[in-house]
């Protein structure tokens, strides 16, 4: 049997892959299409996304992939300077498309040893008390311990297993492509800028060699989904600018709406939601690649905890009670984002309104510290304000504290040079540093680097270790 049966091999499911496998997980990855698709949903990750990498080891490579981009705000169209003051040692972005993501992610997934399975459809699910079947396209059956579904906003997964999906329909509709474009690119850029003025869902965003990412309202919202052609796209841009451009031969071509739905739940006994399956939303604020692989960081290690036997009670069911407030605020402020860039006299006067609101540094933080998840804190139960956010890197006196974080492990960080996990030292590393840049005494951080415990007292930290990895090992004793 296999642990983990992960459906779905974008960036949801191939982080939560090499989560799963930095703890020995045995992890098999089903994914639908033959090979990547090419489309770039996703532009790039934010601080946050950002920190995961370097947490794991994957800084690097991304880093290489992309440029930094540094804006503060992001909001509904509205862009401003990066604020000061964030509580983050990477207070940038990186613009990095969706296929190089997706790249990455499999590359590290192999080096971890996950078994990726391209052309694999899933078509039925069963699970009991001991695992999850399921049935593929060509009528094979696997068994695993765990199933999660990270299929994309429709979900096979979250069907079959009777998840329902409420939310708001979509009530507009964008075109999204990319292809070359014959027209002088001053003049693009021109009858770009000038459009943007009063339609920011329009943009043409050259991407080197000719080609464009095109974005385009639709001309109403279709009922079945189908990718677009090339003569609708041509037919939106003659509406909206006056000119197509000259655009022909798309690489891809897609759409997307504006609809908001969330699941009920993100877990039905032993089959689990990440990503679009658990949450679809606008693209407003570019926060739908990064939530997943949010979700992935969060579920990893509580999983693989359950699979390898330490998990304590409730561990797994944290992850709902954690990420799906996550989701519901991500839908709430693109609902928001929505509003903002419509094109009726109210909207631009309130997007007027909220770029003025936006100049206030406080304003820009708090904005900026949403749509990038650094100011994410979850909720641990009464303590300082630290208590349940992610630990900002903070350099040691032999490196940083992210690079002690690779192996996904727990991390006492601990300056008293008192206190001790060494009944947790299978599960838990101790650095001891006089580190000036920590706020408390000690923090114990989770695998996925957020505040567990902070104090200088042993029974307090006892306490918190017993309650997020369990009881201590007989293996250590």
């Amino acid at each position: 049997m296999i642990d983990v049966l992960v459906v779905g091999g974008g960036p949801t499911g191939l982080m939560l892959a090499c989560e799963l496998r930095l703890h020995g997980v045995e992890v098999v990855v089903l994914e639908r299409l033959t090979g990547p698709t090419g489309e770039s949903r996703g532009q790039g990750l934010h601080a946050r996304s950002v920190e995961v990498m370097d947490q794991r080891g994957l800084l690097e490579r991304f880093r290489a992939a992309g440029p930094e981009f540094r804006a503060g705000g992001l909001f509904g169209g509205v862009v401003k300077d990066w604020p000061e003051g964030m509580d983050t040692a990477h207070p940038y972005g990186l613009a990095v498309p969706q296929p190089a993501t997706e790249r990455l992610l499999a590359e590290r997934a192999e080096e971890l040893g996950v078994e990726l399975r391209r052309g694999c459809e899933v078509v039925g699910l069963a699970q009991d008390e001991e695992g999850v079947e399921v049935t593929t396209a060509d009528g094979s059956r696997l068994r695993a311990r765990w199933l999660v579904g990270c299929d994309g906003g429709r979900s096979t997964v979250r069907r079959l297993a009777g998840v329902a999906f409420p939310g708001e329909p979509a009530r507009v509709e964008t075109l999204l492509g990319q292809m070359p474009a014959t027209e002088d690119p001053e003049r693009i850029a021109e009858v770009v800028a000038e459009v943007q003025r009063t339609q920011l869902r329009f943009g043409l965003q050259p991407l080197g060699d000719g080609q464009y990412r095109v974005l385009v309202p639709a001309d109403g919202v279709s009922e079945d989904r189908a990718a677009p052609t090339l003569e609708e796209f041509r037919r939106q841009l003659r509406a909206v600018a006056g000119t197509d451009f000259g655009v022909h031969s798309p690489r891809w071509l897609s759409r997307f709406g504006d609809a908001t739905r969330q699941a009920e739940r993100y877990r039905v006994g032993r089959v689990l939601l990440a990503g679009d399956a658990a949450h679809i939303h606008p693209p407003t604020g570019g926060q739908g690649l990064n939530l997943g692989v949010q979700d992935a960081f969060n579920l990893g290690w509580k999983l693989a905890a359950e699979v390898d036997g330490w998990a304590p009670e409730g561990l797994l069911d944290s992850y709902q009670a954690e990420r799906h407030p996550v989701g519901a605020s991500v839908l709430a402020n693109t609902r928001a984002q929505i509003t903002l860039l419509g094109t009726d006299p109210g909207a631009a006067a309130l997007r007027e309104l909220f770029s003025r609101l936006m100049d206030f540094a406080e304003v820009n933080r708090h904005i900026t510290g949403v749509i990038t998840a650094v100011d994410l804190r979850y909720d641990f139960g009464e303590g300082p304000e630290l208590l349940g956010r992610r630990q900002r890197d903070v350099v040691l006196a032999d490196g940083r504290l992210y690079d002690r974080m690779h192996t996904g492990r727990g991390l006492l960080l601990d300056r008293t040079g008192r206190l001790s996990a060494d009944d947790w030292s299978d599960r838990v590393d101790l650095v001891r540093d006089d580190c000036p840049e920590l706020t408390a005494p000690a923090v114990l951080l989770r695998p996925d680097g957020h505040v567990a415990w902070l104090g200088d007292a042993q029974p307090g930290l006892t306490a918190a270790l017993t309650r997020w990895f369990g009881a201590p090992s007989p293996r250590v004793r």
